[in-house]
């Protein structure tokens, strides 16, 4: 169960703004009127005055004083792991409750602001929620079968707001045992992944719940290439002790990389690139062939090819690995306001008491930029060990890279080419595609659904994509679609078919690799699929940003 916010339900009390205090009143919790009696007063340390009133109103408890952020016992309690009550001194009978003259009933038993959280949509039918954000609580906490008084406090220590938990039971023991219990639970991943941004790591569930839906059996990519892949990092988590008996350093760098976004045309036809084969060069790994575009070879080929679907896949399959889940250490950037230094020192610090891990950088040559190798390469080779750490870096850009971070075996000693997906992966996009808008076969093979997507459109869409990446093949799918949903109820065309439409006869002059010889034995007209009148503008919108130098 992943960890949510404490949340309280209690109407939120009024705050006291004149330091004068009705004596005369009946007796009310004696802690907070001495809170309230220095809040609003001159004060240095509201953490020394509140030990000092906690010790004498319970003589026979043991105090400790913890910083909330470090061991969040209400998180703790809210997660299932105990029990948290607001309680107030008049729940208690003596001798745990000492009588004070200058208590009253006047002053509430806790202080919290209670703000508005609004939806994270704004066309949700939701309301939005109310959470409360305590400043003064004191809580009856049971754990383990011990039960705890717990008063957590903001109080001020010189000019800065201090956020403290002041724990009471009847051992100092017992009050560690919680702590440990507590701080062992928040330094665990519950369906979080850490990301590194703005110079600190912070979990995020986001980024955890996207990569669930990231299966090595959906990436479309070269077989021998995808089975190397999941083997090299299998292997690693799987070998630290014949590392350790071969007395190397138990690490590893992978480099993901494609050519840059730019395609530009030859009139030089190049040859294809070799599928994926155990005579590839060593540390180099590619596969497909580069397409074509207007009768021209495409020398380079565009982001999108499925690094970064590698990498999700990855990590899913690290979290869900059998023999022990392995965390993923995110850096998205080495921005901070203490520099990117100080950035690439915390992001190794983390990574070592972390490991075994997967440490991925993506757009590694935007990261590492040449005023800061010599410290990333410092932290890589490291004095501290980094025994435990498999680094995963992708860029469109290999050549921006230092020859040192790319060439070393000993920090990115294995990389993996994405070129552009040739016919037979482009196809199988397209049935990708298919199954993601629930499209159901009848036994002539017409696919069924919001939009009519035959079997045979997916070889067709295929054919005129050649050169294009999975991101530029998915966005001719995003824009067709958006084009068809736009144009609901007009025509009946969003079934698939437009009925008004007769074929003349005549076909298209597009580039369809081995598909309009099939189509035309088989006397199908394409063109009455509005799916496909789509995909065909579309793919020639791109293909003209392609050409012209515009698809970054």
């Amino acid at each position: 169960m992943r960890a949510q916010p404490f949340l309280s339900d209690a109407t939120p009390s009024a705050l006291p703004f004149h330091p004068a205090l009705n004596l005369n009143a009946k007796p009310g919790d004696p802690i907070y009127s001495t809170f309230s009696q220095h809040s609003t007063a001159p004060r240095v340390n509201t953490n020394t005055v509140l030990a000092s009133a906690l010790r004498k109103q319970y003589p026979d408890r043991h105090l400790t004083i913890t910083p909330t952020y470090s061991s969040d016992l209400l998180g703790f309690a809210a997660a299932g792991h105990a029990i948290a009550t607001p309680s107030s001194t008049s729940d208690e009978s003596p001798p745990h409750a000492a009588k004070t003259a200058s208590s009253s009933t006047d002053l509430p038993s806790d202080l919290k602001w209670r703000r508005y959280i609004a939806p994270s949509k704004r066309a949700s039918v939701s309301l939005g929620y109310l959470a409360d954000s305590i400043k003064f609580g004191r809580f009856a906490y049971s754990w383990s079968s011990q039960n705890y008084i717990l008063y957590t406090i903001v109080g001020s220590h010189n000019i800065y707001d201090e956020d403290l938990t002041y724990i009471l039971s009847s051992s100092d023991q017992a009050n560690d045992s919680l702590l440990l219990a507590a701080g062992s639970f928040w330094n665990q991943l519950h369906e979080e992944i850490l990301v590194f941004d703005g110079g600190f790591w912070q979990k995020s569930h986001k980024l955890w719940e996207s990569v669930q839906n990231s299966m090595w059996d959906d990436v479309i990519l070269d077989p021998g290439m995808k089975k190397s892949i999941m083997n090299e990092v299998n292997k690693f988590f799987g070998s630290e002790e014949r590392y350790k008996k071969l007395k190397v350093p138990w690490k590893r760098g992978i480099i993901y990389y494609g050519p840059p976004g730019t395609s530009v045309p030859s009139h030089n036809p190049i040859p294809f690139l070799l599928p994926w084969s155990p005579n590839t060069p060593t540390g180099f790994f590619q596969a497909n062939p580069l397409g074509w575009s207007n009768g021209q070879w495409l020398t380079s080929t565009t982001p999108g090819n499925g690094k970064t679907i590698s990498i999700k896949a990855t990590m899913n399959a690290l979290y869900h690995r059998s023999s022990g889940s392995i965390p993923t250490l995110y850096v998205r950037s080495l921005a901070s306001v203490y520099g990117p230094e100080y950035s690439i020192s915390s992001i190794f610090a983390k990574a070592r008491k972390q490991s075994p891990c997967l440490l991925v950088f993506e757009d590694l040559d935007s990261l590492v930029t040449d005023s800061v190798r010599s410290y990333f390469l410092n932290e890589v080779d490291g004095l501290e060990s980094n025994d435990g750490i498999l680094m995963v870096g992708s860029t469109n850009h290999l050549e921006r890279l230092d020859k040192g971070i790319r060439n070393r075996p000993s920090r990115f000693d294995r990389k993996y080419l994405f070129p552009v997906p040739g016919m037979e992966e482009r196809t199988a996009y397209c049935h990708f595609w298919r199954k993601k808008l629930g499209v159901t076969d009848g036994e002539d093979g017409e696919g069924q659904g919001e939009v009519d997507f035959p079997i045979v459109l997916c070889k067709a869409i295929a054919g005129i994509t050649g050169g294009f990446s999975f991101a530029y093949i998915q966005e001719a799918f995003v824009a067709s679609l958006s084009e068809i949903a736009a144009d609901g109820g007009e025509g009946d065309m969003v079934g698939g078919l437009d009925p008004t439409y007769e074929w003349d006869g005549r076909w298209d002059e597009v580039n369809v690799e081995g598909v309009g010889r099939l189509v035309r034995d088989e006397d199908k007209d394409l063109d009455c699929y509005v799916l496909w009148r789509q995909m065909k503008r579309q793919v020639k919108i791109l293909r003209e940003e392609l050409d012209a130098g515009k698809g970054e």
